[in-house]
This record gives C-alpha cells, sequence and structure tokens, in this order.
C-alpha cells in the first residue's frame, strides 16, 4: 500500500496535505520593488556616464577652440591692435556643429614708462547652449580656461 501512495500523485497530496512549492504574492512584490530599486540605480549611472561622456567631448573641444585662439594671439607682433588691454571680449565659435563662448581678456601686467612690457592673455571657453540649468553646469564641467603671458622686446630698467 505504501508504494502505491508513492506512485499516485493524488494520494501524494492527501497524505501529506497540500505542499505547494510556488511564491506568495507577497514574495513576488518584495522582489519586484527590489528589482525596480535596481533598476533605477542602474538608470540613474547610465544617465550620469552619457552625461559626463558629453561634457568630456565638449570640454576637448573646448581646449582645441581655446588653444587656436591662444595660437592667434601669440602669433601677433606685441604691439598689434589686436594685443590692446581689453576687460573682455566675448565671440561665438561654432565647431564640429556646437557654438561656442570664446571670452578674451588681455591684462597689462607690467608698465614701465607708460608702455607695457608684460601681457597676460586669459581665454576661457564654454559650450553655448539655450538652457540655463545646462549653462551652469558646463561652467563648471565643460569650460576651459588658458592663459599665457606675452613680453615685448624692450630692455628693462636694470639692464644696461
Amino acid at each position: 500500500m505504501k508504494r502505491a501512495l508513492q506512485q499516485d500523485p493524488s494520494t501524494l497530496d492527501a497524505v501529506h496535505g497540500k505542499n505547494e512549492a510556488g511564491f506568495s504574492i507577497m514574495e513576488t512584490s518584495i522582489a519586484l520593488v527590489l528589482m525596480t530599486v535596481v533598476g533605477l540605480g542602474a538608470a540613474s549611472l547610465f544617465y550620469y556616464s552619457v552625461k559626463n561622456t558629453s561634457s568630456a567631448s565638449d570640454r576637448a573641444l573646448a581646449m582645441a577652440v581655446a588653444q587656436q585662439k591662444i595660437e592667434q594671439l601669440r602669433n601677433v607682433d606685441f604691439t598689434d591692435a589686436t594685443m590692446t588691454a581689453t576687460a573682455g571680449t566675448t565671440t561665438t565659435i561654432t565647431r564640429s556643429g556646437r557654438p561656442y563662448t570664446v571670452l578674451t581678456t588681455i591684462v597689462d601686467s607690467n608698465v614701465i614708462n607708460g608702455s607695457a612690457t608684460v601681457k597676460t592673455i586669459t581665454i576661457r571657453v564654454a559650450p553655448t547652449n539655450e538652457s540655463a540649468s545646462w549653462r551652469n553646469l558646463t561652467s563648471v564641467f565643460g569650460s576651459v580656461t588658458l592663459m599665457a603671458q606675452r613680453t615685448s622686446l624692450t630692455l628693462g630698467p636694470n639692464r644696461s
């Protein structure tokens, strides 16, 4: 008789009761909530990685624009009109379909007998976007600032 109970599944349920081996609705709900939290965490990581990749690309192009502008100012004469001291000149340059704001500041660092002997050039390049929140982010993550100093060929007062 014992052998017959082991072979017949209907009599096995009658002997042992209802032993169901599935998940309850509570276990399933908790697992779903945990998977949702993990999924949202992964989605936010994906969002930040895309954002950082985009800002790295902006910084690389901004660096190229700034280097080009610095080289242009290095190639002109020290007394050229483009080397006149300014509080800041803003221009917009487009590279790879992306507009960049270029702020050029030239300061006379050392003035002897009314003429400058050293000029400090500061170039700040930032990607341009209409959105105020994006502008705040790019001012931190996407902008590049380069500084250079140019000296005149005149001899200083301590040189004889």
